[in-house]
């Protein structure tokens, strides 16, 4: 096990956004300085952070002084240079390692990554032409999707290729010199779960957690999971598997979908805090960007469980359309157990995460009841789910 970072030590952040922000806000309350590096100035992290350093992250002299300034390095999104990652550890220790970000950020070589070691995920082929995209059609088949092999988040970069999808089209289309093509596949429900590994080895987990997309952009997160024992098993089974596998230091998102045998097929690894994990603020002893910095920090991991069932929606710069400011009276007048989050950003666009909303309650129904009730609050004129 390696020194403890302890109090007092500077954590520095790659990256700047709202994973960032709540993990600063996270590592003030312990005692921690913070410092961020993105290209952006008043960014969500630089708002709570001690120190903004606003350069390209390619530009890798400005990483490494960066790095020669603090005592840890972590990154809040995967797609930052491994690169970057590896001109950082030359100064300070980068958790997780950088050769996880180098796995994850292509979607080619994480499945791949998974599929060596047993873990299920659906079945795939690398594409760099229409030629080759026809010819793994034939095998993989139809329904399939076409996804960017890097840089896609949110559902940017992918296209569902239907029995009359032309593959030229469909090619001409991605813009990329590589990518993934998967089997469609019919499954019953989305989940996912949040865990970290210490650097002793400890996993702790927050359990399952129920997730439903619009528009490819998570909207709902319901925690604990409204699934079966077998499907919560076998979730935390693949899970440690991966954390092991990687020798992974820090909080871990694992995306899944559900058959209708319950069975689970693994859809993506976020090697950060996940956007379905923000719940755990609210509902957990320690949330999940409170469990990365005690992880990156050689700290003893802390209590995970999900106290009381809680729902969550997130928030888009849709809510701000026709320069409307939503009304958040409204939202937390529906229960006194709705909590709001915003994320510092100053430009609400359409599809843009700006915040979300939590609601806790004595059921998981109940819970996701008020915190839809609560964002119609916030623009009835709107129409949301």
């Amino acid at each position: 096990m390696s020194e403890t970072i302890l109090p007092g030590a500077t954590i520095g952040i790659l990256g700047s956004g709202q994973l960032g922000r709540m993990a600063a806000l996270e590592a003030r309350k312990m005692g921690y300085r913070v410092h961020t590096f993105s290209p952006d100035r008043d960014s969500p992290t630089g708002q709570v952070a001690d120190c903004e350093v606003a350069a390209a992250y390619d530009d890798l002299d400005a990483v490494e002084s960066f790095a020669r300034d603090v005592d840890v390095v972590t990154f809040e999104f995967e797609n930052v240079h491994s690169a970057t990652a590896d001109a950082a550890a030359r100064h300070a220790p980068v958790r997780p390692d950088g050769t996880i970000l180098h796995v994850t950020q292509n979607r080619l070589r994480e499945k791949a990554w998974l599929r060596e070691r047993g873990i299920p995920v659906a079945p795939f082929a690398a594409i760099h032409d229409a030629d080759e995209l026809a010819r793994q059609l034939t095998v993989i088949g139809r329904p399939a999707v076409l996804k960017t092999a890097a840089w896609g988040y949110d559902g940017k970069g992918q296209q569902k290729l239907d029995s009359d999808t032309d593959p030229t089209t469909a090619w001409a289309a991605m813009d990329t010199d590589e990518a993934i093509l998967e089997s469609w596949i019919p499954y019953s429900l989305e989940v996912s779960t949040i865990a970290a590994r210490g650097l002793d080895g400890t996993i702790a987990h927050f359990g399952v957690i129920e997730n439903y997309h619009r528009n490819h952009i998570l909207d709902l997160s319901i925690a604990p999971a409204r699934v079966t024992g077998r499907v919560v098993d076998r979730a935390m089974e693949i899970t440690e598997a991966i954390l092991t596998g990687f020798g992974y230091v820090g909080t871990i998102g694992v995306e899944f979908f559900v058959t209708g045998n319950d069975d689970l097929l693994v859809n993506e690894i976020a090697p950060r805090p996940h956007n379905s994990g923000h719940l755990t603020f609210d509902a957990c002893p320690t949330s999940q960007f409170g469990q990365q910095i005690r992880a990156i920090c050689g700290l003893p991991l802390g209590d995970t469980s999900v106290l009381r069932p809680i729902a969550m929606v997130n928030l888009l710069g849709d809510l701000w359309s026709n320069n409307r400011t939503p009304n958040w009276s409204a939202a937390l007048g529906i229960a006194p157990t709705v909590h709001l989050h915003l994320y510092g950003k100053a430009e609400p666009r359409p599809g843009r995460k700006m915040g979300h909303l939590t609601a806790l309650a004595e059921s998981t129904g109940q819970a996701e009841k008020q915190v839809i009730a609560a964002r119609k609050a916030l623009r009835p004129d709107l129409n949301q789910r």
